[in-house]
């Protein structure tokens, strides 16, 4: 997979983790923005611009975008590596406003069901995500379930956009590693 797709795809899912509650934290925006400027995790994208361009895409027709994501997910083939760096990503998302919704587990066994990696590599890098990992009964007319769950209950709220929160406040955000 190119790598610039990839970037994309992982910054898309970060943002929908960080949108699939109805809400945009402050400490959701900072662990992205860290994670760009600390380790270039999503390569050498404008992460401002491409949030932005997101969030409008997302307050346009969130359900769509969110659709839209699940079937880009669903199309493209990665390796286990991308797909370990894609879950660590979106489990830290959900995690970074250190208030977990149910909304945001639903929207997870979703991205996880579009997934091929086993439980065992992501519990050797990372054995705190287990809780996220454990098993629903699946089958193929519960994912649907799910994720139609996950839209009939989900409300799409239009979302100040991400350029326009000054760094200063970021700064100020108490995360849960200070």
């Amino acid at each position: 997979m190119e790598t610039l797709h990839f970037n994309k795809l992982l910054l898309r899912t970060a943002f929908s983790c960080m949108a699939c509650d109805g809400d945009i934290d402050k400490r959701e925006v900072k662990l992205i923005k860290q994670l760009q400027k600390e380790r270039k995790t999503f390569g050498e994208i404008d992460i401002n611009a491409e949030l932005d361009t997101l969030l409008l895409a997302i307050n346009k027709d969130g359900h769509q975008f969110l659709k839209g994501y699940f079937n880009e997910l669903t199309a493209t083939e990665l390796s286990e590596e991308n797909e370990l760096k894609l879950i660590e990503v979106a489990i830290d998302t959900i995690k970074a406003d250190e208030k977990v919704e149910y909304s945001e587990i639903k929207f997870f066994k979703v991205i996880r069901s579009k997934l091929k990696i086993d439980n065992e590599p992501i519990l050797e890098k990372r054995p705190d995500f287990e809780d996220y990992l454990e098993q629903d009964i699946i089958s193929d007319s519960y994912l649907s379930r799910l994720q139609d769950d996950f839209f009939d209950t989900h409300i799409s709220n239009e979302f100040e956009l991400i350029s326009e929160i000054d760094d200063d406040i970021l700064d100020n955000v108490k995360d849960k590693n200070e």
